[in-house]
């Protein structure tokens, strides 16, 4: 590809008519989600584009300290709405496992795909490290949400069980095993389905990407496989650092469920 085709006011205008159609569909079957569906998508036009021109500043402008920020802002966010997300009650240990498990897993393979998979130099360059660690905070912090969500729901339905196991003797670690590997499972999950269907069934937002920007269709493939890799890697950290130090808030010192 010799030209990278641009799009202009009035071609972003007309893919709007897609939300229209989904408007006209949601309200014949009468679903009220109207203010959802526009609130959604003014959000959705204005924070991509600020997000574009920040992004277009940096690039311009590279500096560590821009790139740290912009991680930074990340890792809060993402942490942000998983307390947001939950449907119950997070107590201020289990938001400390959520906040250090999110921190320690997504940093430490975001640098190990930066410094060593990649080997990019400088490593804070905006251009490759913020696209990519927008991928691994992102599938992360779904993870957790999911881990959240069955380690929480786990505990709480299968509490005489629990009990019952920590009546014979058994150790807080084993009392729960079933249910943090029934959590895990259930996290990771979406990220293996996505992965089945990679190349055959569609190709994936920084391949097509890529791709649209007029680089080869190989070199896009090699890097989308790196990613998946790398964002499973993120996924499968962060997950299993949250169950293995957030069920044991569920237990007091001496081993009992709280």
């Amino acid at each position: 590809m010799d030209q990278v085709i641009h799009l202009g006011v009035y071609q972003l205008g007309a893919a709007y008519i897609f939300i229209l159609l989904l408007l006209i569909i949601v309200r014949l079957r009468g679903i009220p989600r109207e203010k959802e569906i526009l609130i959604s998508t003014v959000r959705m036009t204005l924070q991509l584009i600020l997000t574009g021109y920040i992004l277009a500043f940096i690039f311009k402008n590279s500096h560590p300290a821009y790139t740290i920020i912009i991680i930074t802002g990340m890792e809060a966010f993402a942490i942000y709405n998983i307390y947001k997300r939950s449907k119950v009650s997070l107590s201020k240990e289990i938001k400390q496992v959520i906040a250090f498990s999110m921190l320690a897993g997504t940093l430490v393979c975001l640098l190990y795909f930066i410094l060593i998979v990649i080997g990019i130099k400088p490593w804070y360059d905006p251009m490759y490290f913020i696209p990519i660690a927008g991928m691994i905070v992102g599938n992360s912090m779904t993870g957790i949400s999911l881990g959240v969500s069955r380690l929480i729901e786990g505990m709480e339905t299968q509490k005489h069980l629990i009990e019952g196991a920590l009546m014979l003797g058994a150790e807080p670690k084993f009392a729960a095993k079933q249910i943090v590997n029934n959590a895990f499972d259930s996290a990771i999950l979406p990220t293996i389905n996505s992965m089945v269907g990679m190349g055959i069934i569609f190709l994936p937002g920084m391949m097509t990407g890529q791709i649209l920007a007029g680089i080869s269709p190989v070199v896009a493939i090699g890097y989308q496989i790196a990613i998946m890799l790398g964002i499973l890697g993120s996924v499968s950290l962060t997950v299993i650092l949250f169950l293995q130090l957030g069920y044991k808030t569920f237990f007091n010192h001496r081993g009992q469920l709280k």
